[in-house]
């Protein structure tokens, strides 16, 4: 049997057809919608036909596809029901699915902890790591977003908003006068809590504590916060950002908080982890529940000691 070329394509290609979007897909594979759209660009290229067009209910199979769209479908869920029927002989790997910022600043310094308490664990996170991805749903998919009462889904913590500095920019403002504390420095804008409807950006924290008179044009936009961090740490200016995920990084006093901890904010929605009903049957991810529960109360608990002088309307709201 000659091995199957472009199944990642395949699997992407299927995924935005039954989803309807390649966002769907996307948020099912962990990883962007450009990435899904580039993976079944090169299905195209290679085939040399067009395979998807956008309808009004989403994205529909060409007239050429149509022809292989069920065996397409079929054949995913046979992988899939394989994948299940082998997925006990993977005793000690887990897959993880979850959002890159979330990876990059707060899981990857901690888990080392956990591979020397539990070297023979193996992980593939948003499809890479020691062990191979597989085909299905991930065994937990971590996001940030509004709180859920969905069964196997835990609430890690909330954010805390409020703006950050480098040192150097920091000093700065600190010489300057009180009343327009924030004139000349430019204002980095982070688009990664937009969907939270109670998350505050620049506009609304200047509307309630001043600093600043002249207009916040021109605007720079990050999407992630990991870029974000970049500029702010090469003093390239101000960002209204959540310490849920550089409090270590505070501690160090790599960033700093230029204005009182009061004119912060919580947010609404929360990082949340929700673990597939049967993996948690499996030892090593209830071992890596466990250890990820504990490790999110410290985060949590730091967050309320920086944030203790919050306004009590701003506090979080309860776990589920």
């Amino acid at each position: 049997m000659t091995v199957v070329s472009h199944l990642k394509s395949f699997q992407a290609l299927e995924l935005a057809l039954r989803t309807g979007s390649l966002k769907g897909a996307a948020d099912a594979l962990a990883i962007t919608p450009a990435a899904v759209g580039q993976r079944i660009k090169a299905l195209e290229d290679y085939l040399g036909i067009d395979l998807v067009v956008r309808g009004r209910s989403g994205l529909c199979p060409t007239a050429t596809l149509s022809m292989a769209s069920a065996h397409l479908t079929n054949a995913f869920r046979e992988l899939c029901a394989a994948a299940e029927a082998l997925d006990l002989q993977r005793v000690n790997e887990i897959q993880i699915a979850a959002n890159s910022d979330w990876i990059e600043l707060w899981l990857a310094p901690r888990l080392p902890e956990f591979r020397a308490a539990h070297p023979n664990t193996r992980f593939c996170i948003n499809g890479e790591g020691d062990a191979s991805m597989r085909l299905g749903p991930s065994d937990i998919e971590i996001r940030f977003r509004e709180l859920s009462n969905e069964d196997n889904s835990t609430v890690l913590f909330h954010d805390f908003l409020i703006p950050v500095s480098s040192r150097r920019n920091a000093e700065r403002i600190g010489r300057l006068d009180k009343k327009t504390r924030l004139e000349g420095f430019p204002l980095l804008h982070l688009d990664f809590y937009k969907d939270d409807p109670t998350a505050i950006g620049w506009p609304e924290w200047i509307e309630a504590n001043g600093r600043r008179k002249s207009a916040l044009q021109p605007v720079i936009r990050f999407q992630r916060i990991t870029p974000g961090l970049e500029a702010v740490s090469s003093d390239a200016g101000l960002m209204i950002c959540g310490l849920a995920l550089i409090t270590d990084r505070l501690e160090s006093a790599e960033f700093t908080l230029p204005f009182p901890v009061s004119t912060g904010a919580w947010t609404g929605h929360a990082f949340q982890a929700r673990f597939r009903r049967d993996a948690v049957m499996r030892p090593q991810v209830r071992r890596f529940r466990q250890w990820l529960e504990e490790q999110a109360q410290e985060t949590a608990k730091k967050l309320r000691r920086i944030a203790k002088s919050a306004p009590a309307s701003r506090q979080p709201v309860a776990k589920v």
